[in-house]
């Protein structure tokens, strides 16, 4: 049952990428000054723990509201927020979600300007390679995939992320979850932590 409600929303959520009109254009402005406040105009969080969202492709934005909607991926409540984004996915119709991910698609992504460790980052580099380059092309940096920006992303964010796939909170699709177990049984923590360091690198 689980299975067929996830289709049924994933449907629900792709026939929305035909449905862009007037309505949904007028109300742009409005939903990229909401989603502002924590992701910015252009897309690009400037914080450790909002991921940026700019370049992002429409098939990836689509999954990730998703998994919102459906429970399957966790929201992180920032401390001077009332709501998460399982609380701002609720307010969102099929038609905003799509004008949203045409809007966020179009922008820019820039890496976020952020400390991080060389050594862990050499090292990181060669866990992406053997273990996540597959899916996360051209060292994480490619939205062509599908698979979502990892290169640049703020470092707060993706360890929020990595801790969640990791605990269960957050389903991975069965190759990830092929992969990541591997990666888990042959560096543990220590190859998640220079993983994240080499993202956060490339800058």
């Amino acid at each position: 049952m689980k299975k067929e409600n996830n289709y049924c929303i994933s449907l629900v959520l792709i026939c929305g990428l035909g449905m862009v009109g007037g309505a949904a254009s007028a109300d742009v402005d409005k939903l990229v000054k909401a989603c502002a406040d924590c992701h910015e105009k252009d897309g690009n969080s400037n914080n450790g723990e909002t991921p940026s969202i700019a370049g992002m492709s429409s098939a990836f934005f689509l999954d990730s509201l998703k998994g919102y909607k459906t429970n399957t991926r966790p929201a992180l409540k920032l401390k001077d927020k009332k709501e998460d984004m399982k609380d701002v996915v609720k307010k969102l119709s099929d038609t905003d979600i799509k004008a949203l991910a045409d809007y966020f698609g179009k922008q820019k992504f820039k890496p976020l300007k952020q400390e991080f460790d060389p050594a862990l980052a050499k090292l990181g580099k060669q866990v992406h390679k053997q273990y996540c380059d597959k899916c996360h092309s051209e060292g994480g940096t490619s939205s062509q995939d599908d698979a979502g920006i990892l290169a640049g992303q703020p470092i707060g964010y993706l360890r929020y992320s990595m801790d969640s796939y990791a605990n269960g909170k957050r389903e991975m699709g069965e190759k990830m979850s092929v992969k990541f177990k591997a990666m888990q049984e042959k560096v543990g923590n220590d190859g998640i932590t220079q993983i994240l360091h080499y993202y956060a690198s490339q800058q």
